[in-house]
Protein backbone atom coordinates (compact mmCIF):
# COMPACT_ATOMS: atom_id res chain seq x y z
CA UNK A 1 0.00 0.00 0.00
CA UNK A 2 0.95 3.11 -0.85
CA UNK A 3 -0.44 6.70 0.38
CA UNK A 4 0.97 10.17 0.88
CA UNK A 5 -0.59 13.52 1.69
CA UNK A 6 0.29 17.09 0.21
CA UNK A 7 -1.04 20.81 0.89
CA UNK A 8 -0.84 23.99 -0.35
CA UNK A 9 -1.87 27.62 0.14
CA UNK A 10 -1.76 30.66 -2.15
CA UNK A 11 -3.05 33.88 -2.78
CA UNK A 12 -5.76 32.65 -4.72
CA UNK A 13 -8.03 29.12 -5.89
CA UNK A 14 -6.62 27.89 -9.27
CA UNK A 15 -5.71 24.71 -11.00
CA UNK A 16 -1.99 25.40 -10.26
CA UNK A 17 -2.57 25.25 -6.29
CA UNK A 18 -4.66 21.44 -6.60
CA UNK A 19 -1.51 20.33 -9.16
CA UNK A 20 1.32 21.49 -6.73
CA UNK A 21 -0.48 20.01 -3.81
CA UNK A 22 -1.05 16.61 -5.83
CA UNK A 23 1.75 16.01 -7.05
CA UNK A 24 3.07 17.27 -3.14
CA UNK A 25 1.35 14.13 -2.27
CA UNK A 26 2.65 11.72 -5.42
CA UNK A 27 6.43 12.66 -4.12
CA UNK A 28 5.79 11.69 -0.38
CA UNK A 29 3.71 8.29 -1.45
CA UNK A 30 6.97 7.61 -4.12
CA UNK A 31 4.28 7.50 -6.92
CA UNK A 32 4.36 8.43 -10.57
CA UNK A 33 0.54 8.44 -11.09
CA UNK A 34 -2.30 7.37 -8.00
CA UNK A 35 -5.57 5.24 -8.26
CA UNK A 36 -7.48 7.74 -6.78
CA UNK A 37 -7.15 11.28 -5.10
CA UNK A 38 -9.33 12.28 -2.07
CA UNK A 39 -9.04 16.15 -2.89
CA UNK A 40 -10.55 19.16 -0.07
CA UNK A 41 -10.09 22.05 -1.25
CA UNK A 42 -11.56 25.76 0.71
CA UNK A 43 -14.96 27.36 -0.12
CA UNK A 44 -12.61 30.08 -2.80
CA UNK A 45 -13.39 26.69 -5.43
CA UNK A 46 -16.87 26.15 -4.35
CA UNK A 47 -18.58 27.61 -7.09
CA UNK A 48 -17.04 26.51 -9.77
CA UNK A 49 -14.71 23.84 -8.79
CA UNK A 50 -13.97 21.91 -12.30
CA UNK A 51 -10.99 23.76 -13.18
CA UNK A 52 -9.81 22.20 -9.92
CA UNK A 53 -10.85 18.64 -10.39
CA UNK A 54 -9.27 18.69 -13.89
CA UNK A 55 -5.54 19.45 -12.63
CA UNK A 56 -6.35 17.19 -10.14
CA UNK A 57 -6.66 14.12 -12.72
CA UNK A 58 -3.89 15.49 -15.02
CA UNK A 59 -1.75 15.38 -12.49
CA UNK A 60 -1.76 11.84 -10.80
CA UNK A 61 -3.20 10.71 -14.06
CA UNK A 62 -6.81 8.90 -12.93
CA UNK A 63 -10.37 10.47 -12.87
CA UNK A 64 -10.77 9.01 -9.48
CA UNK A 65 -11.28 12.27 -7.87
CA UNK A 66 -13.58 12.54 -4.77
CA UNK A 67 -13.83 15.06 -2.12
CA UNK A 68 -15.66 18.41 -1.07
CA UNK A 69 -15.07 21.84 -0.49
CA UNK A 70 -14.83 22.83 2.80
CA UNK A 71 -14.39 26.28 5.64
CA UNK A 72 -11.11 24.58 6.56
CA UNK A 73 -8.70 21.74 5.40
CA UNK A 74 -5.75 20.57 7.08
CA UNK A 75 -3.11 17.73 6.91
CA UNK A 76 -0.47 16.59 9.06
CA UNK A 77 1.70 18.97 8.40
CA UNK A 78 -0.68 22.25 8.24
CA UNK A 79 -4.20 23.88 8.02
CA UNK A 80 -5.80 26.43 6.69
CA UNK A 81 -8.86 28.58 7.22
CA UNK A 82 -9.81 31.80 5.16
CA UNK A 83 -7.44 31.55 2.76
CA UNK A 84 -7.50 29.56 -0.66
CA UNK A 85 -5.73 25.80 0.00
CA UNK A 86 -5.38 22.35 -1.32
CA UNK A 87 -4.67 19.19 0.52
CA UNK A 88 -4.89 15.63 -1.35
CA UNK A 89 -4.39 12.39 -0.20
CA UNK A 90 -2.88 10.06 -3.12
CA UNK A 91 -3.54 6.10 -2.50
CA UNK A 92 -1.60 3.52 -5.18
CA UNK A 93 0.04 0.47 -5.13
CA UNK A 94 -3.36 -1.57 -4.89
CA UNK A 95 -5.51 1.11 -2.92
CA UNK A 96 -8.33 3.12 -4.28
CA UNK A 97 -11.60 4.74 -3.54
CA UNK A 98 -14.40 3.56 -5.53
CA UNK A 99 -18.29 3.03 -5.35
CA UNK A 100 -19.58 0.95 -3.48
CA UNK A 101 -21.15 -2.22 -4.55
CA UNK A 102 -24.75 -2.19 -3.85
CA UNK A 103 -25.86 -3.33 -0.92
CA UNK A 104 -22.47 -2.81 0.46
CA UNK A 105 -22.20 -3.17 4.60
CA UNK A 106 -18.71 -2.26 5.04
CA UNK A 107 -16.99 1.16 5.74
CA UNK A 108 -18.81 3.90 3.64
CA UNK A 109 -16.40 7.15 3.27
CA UNK A 110 -19.78 9.75 3.07
CA UNK A 111 -19.28 13.46 2.12
CA UNK A 112 -22.25 15.41 2.00
CA UNK A 113 -23.15 18.90 1.62
CA UNK A 114 -25.27 20.45 4.31
CA UNK A 115 -28.46 20.85 2.43
CA UNK A 116 -28.13 17.08 1.32
CA UNK A 117 -28.01 15.60 4.00
CA UNK A 118 -30.84 12.98 4.59
CA UNK A 119 -31.21 10.75 7.50
CA UNK A 120 -32.80 7.91 5.25
CA UNK A 121 -29.54 7.32 3.68
CA UNK A 122 -27.24 7.05 7.02
CA UNK A 123 -29.97 4.57 7.69
CA UNK A 124 -28.99 2.50 4.75
CA UNK A 125 -26.66 -0.64 4.80
CA UNK A 126 -22.74 0.57 5.50
CA UNK A 127 -21.07 1.92 8.61
CA UNK A 128 -21.00 5.63 7.37
CA UNK A 129 -18.21 7.80 8.16
CA UNK A 130 -16.75 11.49 7.29
CA UNK A 131 -18.49 15.00 7.57
CA UNK A 132 -20.49 17.80 6.51
CA UNK A 133 -18.99 19.99 4.22
CA UNK A 134 -20.74 23.69 5.24
CA UNK A 135 -19.68 26.42 7.48
CA UNK A 136 -20.56 26.62 11.26
CA UNK A 137 -23.98 28.15 10.35
CA UNK A 138 -24.55 25.32 7.88
CA UNK A 139 -24.33 27.85 5.09
CA UNK A 140 -21.67 29.63 3.13
CA UNK A 141 -20.84 27.97 -0.37
CA UNK A 142 -20.26 23.85 -0.69
CA UNK A 143 -19.60 21.29 -2.97
CA UNK A 144 -18.96 17.66 -3.68
CA UNK A 145 -17.66 15.59 -6.44
CA UNK A 146 -16.76 12.15 -7.34
CA UNK A 147 -15.34 10.92 -10.54
CA UNK A 148 -13.74 13.84 -11.39
CA UNK A 149 -17.00 16.13 -11.13
CA UNK A 150 -19.22 17.43 -9.64
CA UNK A 151 -22.15 15.05 -7.24
CA UNK A 152 -25.26 16.09 -8.61
CA UNK A 153 -26.93 15.05 -5.48
CA UNK A 154 -24.78 17.30 -3.13
CA UNK A 155 -23.16 13.63 -1.42
CA UNK A 156 -21.06 10.98 -2.40
CA UNK A 157 -19.88 7.40 -0.44
CA UNK A 158 -17.19 5.33 -1.27
CA UNK A 159 -15.20 2.22 -0.52
CA UNK A 160 -11.92 1.81 0.71
CA UNK A 161 -10.75 -1.00 -1.79
CA UNK A 162 -7.22 -2.56 -0.53
CA UNK A 163 -7.59 -1.23 2.94
CA UNK A 164 -8.93 -2.04 6.47
CA UNK A 165 -9.88 0.51 8.24
CA UNK A 166 -10.96 1.54 12.04
CA UNK A 167 -13.36 4.45 12.67
CA UNK A 168 -13.37 6.58 15.95
CA UNK A 169 -15.23 9.07 17.59
CA UNK A 170 -13.83 11.34 20.17
CA UNK A 171 -16.19 14.26 21.59
CA UNK A 172 -15.22 17.67 23.16
CA UNK A 173 -17.14 17.09 26.34
CA UNK A 174 -16.39 16.93 30.13
CA UNK A 175 -19.25 14.68 31.94
CA UNK A 176 -21.17 16.61 34.39
CA UNK A 177 -23.44 14.75 35.80
CA UNK A 178 -23.53 10.51 36.58
CA UNK A 179 -25.70 8.99 33.91
CA UNK A 180 -29.69 8.70 34.79
CA UNK A 181 -32.70 7.78 32.77
CA UNK A 182 -34.75 10.47 31.28
CA UNK A 183 -38.15 9.58 32.86
CA UNK A 184 -40.81 11.90 30.72
CA UNK A 185 -40.20 14.08 27.82
CA UNK A 186 -42.60 15.96 25.14
CA UNK A 187 -41.69 16.55 22.03
CA UNK A 188 -37.76 18.26 21.95
CA UNK A 189 -38.44 19.22 26.15
CA UNK A 190 -36.81 17.39 28.55
CA UNK A 191 -39.34 17.37 31.60
CA UNK A 192 -38.03 14.56 34.35
CA UNK A 193 -34.50 12.77 35.13
CA UNK A 194 -34.19 10.65 37.43
CA UNK A 195 -36.28 11.74 40.55
CA UNK A 196 -36.15 15.26 39.65
CA UNK A 197 -37.25 17.99 37.18
CA UNK A 198 -34.75 18.37 34.01
CA UNK A 199 -33.99 21.82 35.00
CA UNK A 200 -33.23 21.01 38.47
CA UNK A 201 -30.76 18.08 37.15
CA UNK A 202 -29.10 20.71 35.14
CA UNK A 203 -28.70 23.60 37.70
CA UNK A 204 -27.02 20.81 40.25
CA UNK A 205 -24.78 19.84 37.54
CA UNK A 206 -23.52 22.84 36.61
CA UNK A 207 -23.36 24.32 40.22
CA UNK A 208 -21.41 20.75 41.92
CA UNK A 209 -18.68 21.58 39.30
CA UNK A 210 -18.43 25.14 40.33
CA UNK A 211 -20.25 26.95 36.54
CA UNK A 212 -19.97 30.30 36.92
CA UNK A 213 -23.74 31.04 35.93
CA UNK A 214 -23.77 34.85 37.04
CA UNK A 215 -23.83 35.70 33.53
CA UNK A 216 -26.27 33.36 32.42
CA UNK A 217 -27.04 29.24 31.48
CA UNK A 218 -24.10 29.26 28.70
CA UNK A 219 -26.30 26.93 26.53
CA UNK A 220 -23.62 27.42 23.94
CA UNK A 221 -21.02 24.92 25.58
CA UNK A 222 -23.85 22.60 26.97
CA UNK A 223 -24.89 19.61 25.56
CA UNK A 224 -26.54 16.31 26.97
CA UNK A 225 -24.93 12.64 25.98
CA UNK A 226 -27.45 9.63 24.88
CA UNK A 227 -27.07 6.62 24.82
CA UNK A 228 -29.70 3.37 24.86
CA UNK A 229 -27.32 1.81 28.18
CA UNK A 230 -25.47 3.40 30.85
CA UNK A 231 -22.16 1.43 30.10
CA UNK A 232 -22.41 2.79 26.31
CA UNK A 233 -22.58 6.31 28.17
CA UNK A 234 -19.66 5.86 30.42
CA UNK A 235 -17.55 4.43 27.62
CA UNK A 236 -18.48 7.68 25.28
CA UNK A 237 -20.10 6.01 23.28
CA UNK A 238 -23.20 8.48 22.78
CA UNK A 239 -24.81 10.74 20.98
CA UNK A 240 -25.37 14.21 21.24
CA UNK A 241 -27.76 17.25 21.61
CA UNK A 242 -27.26 20.39 21.70
CA UNK A 243 -29.45 22.54 24.54
CA UNK A 244 -31.59 25.46 23.11
CA UNK A 245 -32.81 26.68 26.89
CA UNK A 246 -34.06 26.06 29.63
CA UNK A 247 -37.42 27.63 31.01
CA UNK A 248 -39.95 26.69 34.37
CA UNK A 249 -39.08 22.56 34.43
CA UNK A 250 -38.19 21.50 31.04
CA UNK A 251 -34.98 21.62 29.02
CA UNK A 252 -35.36 22.22 25.83
CA UNK A 253 -32.82 20.04 23.13
CA UNK A 254 -31.93 20.04 19.40
CA UNK A 255 -33.37 16.14 18.65
CA UNK A 256 -35.70 14.11 20.81
CA UNK A 257 -34.52 12.03 23.25
CA UNK A 258 -36.81 8.93 24.38
CA UNK A 259 -37.77 8.37 27.62
CA UNK A 260 -35.45 4.85 29.14
CA UNK A 261 -32.62 6.25 27.69
CA UNK A 262 -29.58 7.26 29.76
CA UNK A 263 -28.33 10.53 29.59
CA UNK A 264 -25.75 12.84 30.96
CA UNK A 265 -24.81 16.94 31.22
CA UNK A 266 -21.64 17.78 29.46
CA UNK A 267 -19.95 20.90 29.10
CA UNK A 268 -17.04 21.78 26.36
CA UNK A 269 -13.76 21.33 27.56
CA UNK A 270 -10.24 21.58 26.14
CA UNK A 271 -8.84 19.02 28.35
CA UNK A 272 -11.54 16.47 27.70
CA UNK A 273 -11.69 16.57 24.43
CA UNK A 274 -8.23 15.70 24.61
CA UNK A 275 -8.05 12.95 26.60
CA UNK A 276 -11.21 11.47 24.90
CA UNK A 277 -9.07 11.30 21.99
CA UNK A 278 -6.40 10.03 23.45
CA UNK A 279 -8.31 7.42 24.97
CA UNK A 280 -9.69 6.36 21.84
CA UNK A 281 -6.83 5.84 20.10
CA UNK A 282 -4.81 3.72 22.71
CA UNK A 283 -8.09 1.35 22.32
CA UNK A 284 -8.21 1.04 18.67
CA UNK A 285 -4.32 1.24 18.72
CA UNK A 286 -4.52 -2.27 20.79
CA UNK A 287 -6.98 -3.88 18.00
CA UNK A 288 -5.28 -2.64 14.12
CA UNK A 289 -3.40 -5.84 12.73
CA UNK A 290 -0.40 -2.98 12.12
CA UNK A 291 0.98 0.71 11.90
CA UNK A 292 -1.68 2.71 10.07
CA UNK A 293 -0.73 3.79 6.42
CA UNK A 294 -2.69 6.65 6.42
CA UNK A 295 -5.75 8.98 8.29
CA UNK A 296 -8.56 10.58 7.64
CA UNK A 297 -9.67 13.20 9.78
CA UNK A 298 -13.11 15.26 10.30
CA UNK A 299 -13.33 17.86 13.03
CA UNK A 300 -16.45 20.20 13.84
CA UNK A 301 -15.41 24.05 12.85
CA UNK A 302 -16.18 24.38 16.55
CA UNK A 303 -12.99 22.53 17.10
CA UNK A 304 -9.22 22.70 15.77
CA UNK A 305 -7.53 26.56 16.21
CA UNK A 306 -10.79 27.83 17.45
CA UNK A 307 -11.26 25.35 20.01
CA UNK A 308 -7.21 25.29 21.02
CA UNK A 309 -5.87 29.01 20.71
CA UNK A 310 -4.88 28.57 17.32
CA UNK A 311 -3.51 25.29 17.37
CA UNK A 312 -4.93 22.28 16.18
CA UNK A 313 -3.90 20.02 19.45
CA UNK A 314 -6.14 17.19 17.64
CA UNK A 315 -3.73 16.83 15.27
CA UNK A 316 -1.02 17.34 17.12
CA UNK A 317 -2.12 14.58 19.32
CA UNK A 318 -2.73 11.87 16.31
CA UNK A 319 1.21 12.55 15.56
CA UNK A 320 2.80 12.01 19.06
CA UNK A 321 1.01 8.72 18.33
CA UNK A 322 1.85 7.84 14.62
CA UNK A 323 4.60 10.13 13.54
CA UNK A 324 4.84 10.43 9.77
CA UNK A 325 1.39 8.98 9.35
CA UNK A 326 -0.24 10.99 6.01
CA UNK A 327 -3.49 12.42 7.02
CA UNK A 328 -5.95 14.91 5.50
CA UNK A 329 -8.93 16.35 6.67
CA UNK A 330 -11.17 19.22 6.48
CA UNK A 331 -13.33 21.13 9.66
CA UNK A 332 -17.17 21.26 8.58
CA UNK A 333 -20.72 21.46 10.06
CA UNK A 334 -21.20 18.35 11.17
CA UNK A 335 -19.21 14.57 11.74
CA UNK A 336 -20.53 11.36 10.63
CA UNK A 337 -19.47 8.01 12.51
CA UNK A 338 -21.26 4.84 13.57
CA UNK A 339 -21.71 5.19 17.21
CA UNK A 340 -22.72 1.55 18.79
CA UNK A 341 -23.22 -0.02 15.37
CA UNK A 342 -25.91 2.94 14.32
CA UNK A 343 -24.77 5.92 11.63
CA UNK A 344 -24.56 9.60 13.81
CA UNK A 345 -24.60 12.77 12.45
CA UNK A 346 -22.03 14.66 15.70
CA UNK A 347 -21.14 17.88 16.93
CA UNK A 348 -18.25 19.08 18.46
CA UNK A 349 -16.48 16.02 17.52
CA UNK A 350 -13.60 14.60 15.51
CA UNK A 351 -14.04 11.55 13.49
CA UNK A 352 -10.84 9.45 12.73
CA UNK A 353 -10.64 6.90 10.12
CA UNK A 354 -6.99 4.66 10.72
CA UNK A 355 -6.16 2.14 7.57
CA UNK A 356 -4.02 -0.90 6.96
CA UNK A 357 -3.48 -2.76 4.11
CA UNK A 358 -5.90 -5.10 4.01
CA UNK A 359 -2.29 -7.80 3.38
CA UNK A 360 -1.78 -7.43 6.88
CA UNK A 361 -5.89 -7.77 8.49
Amino acid sequence: MKAGAGFKRGRKASPELVSAAVNMALESAGLELASSVLLFLTEHFAHDPQAALRAAAAAASTTQICGCSAPGIFTDQDWALDTPAAVALVLGDGTALAKPLPGESGLLLTLTAPNAFNPAWMSMPGLRFGGVSGDAMGQGPFSVWENGKGALTGFCELSMHGASGMILSAHGFKRLSQPQQLHSAHDLDLLEIGRQSAASSLYAALESHGVDLAAGLPTHQLMVMVADEEADLLLGECQLATLISCQHDAVTVAKAIKPGQWLSWGIRDTEAAQQNLATQIETVSTILPARPAFGLLFSCMGRGPHFYDGIDRDIELIKQYYPGMPLIGFYGNGEIAPVAGKNELLQHSVVLGLFTSKDSA
